[in-house]
């Protein structure tokens, strides 16, 4: 064993999970710490819903993800989100459209089904990706949540050759589940921008995967039942202090999966959305209560996919 944790090292990534919890020195390019997410937002409505909520509860947020894909948001809707999120100065994450789970395989039914994943089938389903992410593109939006390695490494491609822009936050699902540091090193090479990690990782586990890659590491911080329903806001504080700079993100327990959403649970994303702005309230109490030190960025900080304007360059 000792032959191989020096392999290991010799390659430069840690050969064990680091449980001594070193604090990391690595921060946002603002200098900051800690930013923010609001998840599942899931159509114009609920967004502004999201805004208000963060005035009643004096909640300061840096970016929102939608889960339901751009390809289910009509032209209004989609330029509502761009709109919204240029207004007030957030990164608007958009999940691409087609995927495993949205394909006639009933792969996803069997007992094995999972590993599936929401990974994209096939070459018709990468085509169908890069046509949702040029469209979201057109409409301003330049952040999108990616769960196959293959399109994450296709759109690299693509915003090195100008056919996307070369400011596009590629942002890595939850669903993509890779959890040890070499396999997430892999993940930033060939193009991530911002990584959400399984909700499962202990905090030695967290450090030895900020200790090999530089960009930001998401993580829920209320899971929602379907990926752990796990409540963390005591580790927090020490979860910035390991792993910055962070995405600490509020999903909702007790609550039900409305992937795909739209008007016929357009009131139920209304109402979870305000209650993850709650939870988000609790969370940067603890912040203010054991760790106030920790440093959080503005809205609209460098490295934010805040919508740009339209611009049908990208077709």
């Amino acid at each position: 064993m000792e032959k191989s944790r020096q392999f290991i090292e010799s390659l430069g990534f840690p050969s064990s999970d680091l449980n001594d919890l070193p604090t990391s020195t690595k921060t946002f390019p603002d200098g900051a710490q800690y930013r923010v997410e609001i998840p599942s937002v899931e159509g114009p409505a609920s967004f502004e819903a999201v805004v208000e909520a963060c005035k009643q509860y004096d909640v300061y947020i840096q970016r929102i993800s939608q889960g339901s894909g751009i390809m289910l948001l009509t032209d209004e809707d989609l330029n509502g989100m761009a709109e919204i999120g240029r207004r007030e100065n957030l990164e608007v994450s958009l999940f691409v459209g087609p995927r495993g789970t949205f394909d006639i395989t009933p792969m996803r039914l069997a007992s094995a089904g999972q590993i599936q994943g929401l990974r994209v089938q096939g070459m018709d389903q990468l085509v169908y990706s890069l046509e949702d992410i040029k469209r979201a593109c057109r409409a301003g939006i330049r952040s999108i949540l990616v769960a196959d390695e293959g399109l994450v490494w296709l759109v690299n491609e693509a915003k090195k050759s100008g056919e996307l822009p070369s400011d596009l936050v590629v942002k890595i699902s939850v669903q993509i589940a890779q959890s040890n540091p070499v396999s997430i090193k892999l993940m930033e090479q060939i193009g991530a921008d911002t990584y959400n990690v399984p909700t499962d990782l202990t905090l030695a586990k967290l450090a030895a995967i900020r200790k090999v890659i530089d960009i930001p590491i998401d993580i829920y911080i209320e899971v929602p039942d379907d990926v752990g329903g796990y409540i963390r806001h005591y580790d927090i504080p020490e979860i910035i202090r390991v792993a910055a700079p962070v995405y600490i993100k509020f999903g909702l327990r007790n609550s039900p999966n409305i992937y795909p959403s739209g008007t016929h649970l357009e009131s139920t994303s209304i109402a979870l959305c305000k209650e993850r702005v709650r939870r988000a309230r609790i969370g940067l109490d603890m912040i203010k209560r054991y760790a106030p030190h920790l440093k959080t960025s503005e809205k609209g900080a460098a490295g934010l996919g805040v919508p740009a304007e339209a611009d049908d360059k990208w077709m």
